[in-house]
């Protein structure tokens, strides 16, 4: 991710990127235990990260429910 890209998130964006570098991936659950923030607020962070290629989502194999996020990995 550029600084350019970094700079345009928002705090709650930047605090889950922060969480998902930290414990690698979580699905959204797992991320409002962990930030603290509301279901609307983190829903919307993920969404900002995955528009910035920021953040992938895929499929939680053990519960088909809920979606698993992670980081994108870039081929530089």
């Amino acid at each position: 991710m550029d600084d350019q890209t970094a700079k345009r998130l928002p705090p709650s964006a930047k605090l889950v990127l922060k969480v998902l570098e930290h414990e690698g991936a979580l699905t959204q659950k797992d991320i409002i235990e962990r930030t603290r923030l509301s279901q609307r607020t983190a829903r919307e962070a993920l969404e900002r990260l995955q528009e910035n290629d920021v953040v992938e989502k895929e499929m939680y194999i053990p519960d088909a429910r809920q979606d698993l996020y992670s980081l994108t990995t870039s081929e530089e």
